[in-house]
């Protein structure tokens, strides 16, 4: 289990190449979901999501001669874009394996950073052609399954758990933040949730953590379900969500620490977008849109005196894509 110690040594490694981004009270939010909303605004960061941080802690742990061989990364779009610009700000070269259902968006920043990209059929075949290239020589930089990578992801939990108030000063601490009571992150793999359960545990333990999925990636749901990782069928739209399992790396750390994890649809995903532009001002992606519909089920369990925080991971997505969704949910 990644424990605090290991987080903040992250966080020290990494201080001097990703963003310390925003933790603020969304006035907006707060009037829309009827309690006090605070947002992590993780899209902020280099690369327009929080996996600049996991990508980087790995990439600085590398001996030389990992550095000169190389590392390969399979990605649904945002870790393979983090892997791709932060290894070619340490001169790695790096190559990325994503599955033609990732956005183009994705796929062309990862040719723009200088980064190899090869592209397959589906994810579960870019997961066997990644750990094909490792076999050949190239290191793995796992976006999950890893625990120097996963605690690269706890530096958003550290952070948000510093910066949001303990609630010592009362509602208002200045920033309008207040004691929050319940954390919502998107899960994947796996590895954001359990690097920001793994922090809040230690820093604020009274914190509910809640994971969420979409309709048709439900890894984490079935393997809580099952009691450890199994391999799902994917058909959500959002990729970035999409990894055809967890590892038990990620399931230890969510059966342990994680309140629960809540299922939206796709729709729901992006209505969830919508909301976040006109309410909150941010741009973001369906992996972060799906955080409002499921605030509104932790809000049917636990009443109205819970005060939230969003984990907003990401905003790799286009206006085209955002509309093409709208039009096609008829939302």
């Amino acid at each position: 289990m990644i424990g605090i110690s290991e987080i903040r040594e992250a966080a020290e490694r990494i201080a001097g190449y990703v963003v310390r981004t925003p933790t603020v009270p969304s006035p907006g939010l707060s009037a829309l979901l009827g309690v006090p909303v605070t947002t992590k605004l993780e899209l902020l960061q280099r690369t327009g999501s929080f996996k600049a941080r996991g990508a980087t802690a790995k990439l600085l742990t590398l001996t030389d001669a990992e550095r000169a061989a190389g590392v390969v990364a399979v990605s649904g779009g945002n870790h393979g874009i983090a892997l791709a610009h932060m290894a070619a700000a340490l001169h790695i070269k790096a190559t990325v394996v994503m599955s033609r259902t990732a956005p183009k968006r994705a796929a062309d920043l990862v040719e723009a950073a200088g980064a190899s990209l090869r592209l397959t059929d589906g994810m579960a075949e870019a997961f066997a052609l990644t750990e094909r290239l490792r076999s050949e020589g190239l290191t793995l930089v796992h976006p999950f399954d890893d625990p120097v990578v996963i605690a690269g992801q706890g530096t958003v939990g550290l952070e948000f758990a510093e910066d949001a108030g303990s609630g010592d000063e009362g509602h208002d601490n200045g920033r309008g933040t207040g004691a929050l009571t319940d954390v919502l992150v998107s899960i994947g793999g796996g590895g954001l949730v359990a690097g920001v359960a793994a922090a809040f545990k230690a820093l604020r333990p009274d914190v509910r953590v809640w994971g969420v999925e979409t309709v048709g990636a439900t890894t984490m749901t079935e393997a809580l379900a099952a009691g450890g990782p199994v391999t799902v069928a994917l058909s959500s739209i959002v990729t970035t969500l999409s990894p055809p399992a967890v590892s038990p790396l990620t399931y230890d750390h969510v059966s342990a620490l994680v309140e629960d994890v809540l299922v939206v649809s796709d729709a729901e995903a992006v209505q969830g977008v919508l909301d976040l532009a006109e309410h909150a001002k941010v741009w973001t992606e369906p992996a972060a849109g799906c955080l409002l519909p499921a605030a509104r089920q932790v809000l049917e369990r636990v009443g109205d005196g819970a005060r939230l925080g969003l984990v907003v991971c990401g905003g790799n997505a286009t206006m085209a894509d955002i509309t093409e969704w709208a039009r096609r949910f008829e939302l």
